[in-house]
């Protein structure tokens, strides 16, 4: 063989290797994309209008109208709001929970995105009343509101990043909750539904008679 044509050997050889590193970086890209984008999406447009929705509900309320309740059983739209903040930090703290666990693909749902809708749906929900777990109950963590909003930008802003820029497998490690078994992604949508729930509360509370005025 002459020079030429071992230089085209050569030449096919390193064409042979860099076509095989690409078609390897694709598959590795192919096999870290875990969820979705359909999947990402929805839940972090929950996530974002959800936080839009609560922080628009509390947003130029006075300190009468923040501490002010109907009775002694109801809270006031502060403690719905102290609620919120908790349960921001737990359900984050079940859905690092189940994403520890072993990775169980015989739970995978079949059509998680219709579970999804109805996560959020479910959650949503005011016509179906639940008890708050005692660690859940505000307790008057926040002496002003502005101090308890800036942690719960800070918290879902937190999950939101999370949501939007992993690559792990969100739908393979899962959590026992009230609606059955989660996985990680159903937990953040359940947190944007829990959100929504009380905002719904708040804006009742806000609309009942005597809410005052200033």
């Amino acid at each position: 063989m002459d020079a030429a044509g071992r230089g085209l050997v050569v030449s096919s050889l390193g064409m042979s290797k860099a076509a095989l590193f690409c078609s390897l970086v694709v598959l590795s890209a192919c096999q870290a994309q875990t969820l979705s984008q359909g999947d990402r999406d929805f839940a972090l447009s929950a996530l974002h209008g959800s936080r839009k929705l609560f922080l628009d509900a509390v947003a130029g309320l006075s300190d009468a109208q923040l501490k002010w309740k109907p009775d002694a059983k109801t809270w006031s739209v502060m403690e719905t709001a102290e609620h919120i903040v908790a349960s921001e930090e737990f359900l984050a703290g079940q859905a690092q929970k189940a994403l520890e666990s072993p990775a169980d693909p015989s739970k995978k749902q079949p059509k998680p995105r219709e579970m999804d809708a109805r996560i959020l749906a479910g959650v949503t929900d005011r016509s179906q009343k639940a008890q708050a777990p005692e660690r859940l109950v505000p307790k008057g963590r926040f002496r002003t509101i502005s101090g308890l909003t800036a942690e719960f930008r800070k918290l879902r802003d937190r999950n939101i990043a999370f949501v939007r820029e992993t690559q792990l497998d969100l739908r393979s490690h899962f959590a026992p909750s009230p609606m059955g078994d989660l996985d990680v992604l159903q937990w953040y949508i359940f947190m944007a539904g829990h959100t929504e729930r009380h905002v719904a509360q708040i804006e009742e509370l806000k609309a009942k008679p005597g809410f005052p005025k200033r």
